[in-house]
């Protein structure tokens, strides 16, 4: 798979072991790893869409399924994500399989869940940065209960897309948390945890997408 990124291919592949990945744009910014939420995979519309968004600025991504999802899709039924953990280390050997030493690390990141075990594998063995969409700060109606204890832990560059709704972290929530140097915030403002905004805002879903590509673009571009 590396040696398919170092002479600039794209389109999908099966990586042995692994499973299907898919490499989506050029490089011309940085590439990125990216996970998926815990309930929709990478066909969904903001996933999709987000990748087309990104593709279009110069941020190539690599998209791929955790071997939950995987399953679901072969036997056609729902099914709960494993522990967190076992998903870092299942992002590790992703990571892994698309490294080369003679092209630039890939930036970590995903949607919610996926994101969170970016965070996780980045305080574990460190990152070139990680991209946060949505990210799970704590459960919806527990504020209290932070997913942060680790954040202290990550040493590269921190960029966050949130709704300002989103259930999982709203702006006014995250108002007093004093988080660590390097972690940017970037509000899509009235998105819910898809980026969807409501109708009375004058908004669209496609709008915030547009918006997160390009602040991800410009972040990855500052942090090079």
């Amino acid at each position: 798979m590396a040696e398919r990124l170092l002479v600039g291919e794209q389109g999908g592949w099966d990586v042995q072991g692994l499973g299907p990945i898919e490499v989506r744009g050029e490089a011309a910014i940085g590439r990125l790893l990216f996970a998926h939420g815990a309930g929709a995979g990478q066909d969904s519309v903001l996933m999709e869409s987000l990748r087309d968004a990104l593709a279009d600025v110069g941020v190539q991504t690599l998209a791929f399924e955790f071997a939950y999802l995987q399953q679901m899709r072969r036997e056609a039924r729902r099914r709960p994500p494993p522990r967190i953990d076992h998903l870092v280390d299942e992002l590790a050997r992703w990571r892994d399989s698309v490294s080369h030493p003679d092209i630039p690390a890939p930036w970590l990141g995903g949607k919610s869940m996926g994101g969170r075990a970016a965070s996780l594998l980045a305080a574990r063995d460190q990152s070139a940065g990680l991209v946060l969409c949505s990210y799970p700060f704590h459960p919806p109606g527990k504020p209290d209960i932070l997913r942060l204890s680790h954040w202290p832990l990550i040493n590269c560059p921190v960029h966050v897309l949130q709704g300002s709704r989103d259930p999982f972290g709203t702006r006014e929530e995250l108002g007093a948390l004093e988080l660590p140097e390097g972690v940017a915030i970037h509000w899509l403002e009235d998105g819910d945890h898809d980026w969807k905004p409501r109708r009375a805002s004058g908004r669209r879903q496609g709008e915030l997408i547009q918006e997160a590509a390009g602040s991800i673009a410009d972040f990855m571009a500052a942090h090079r």
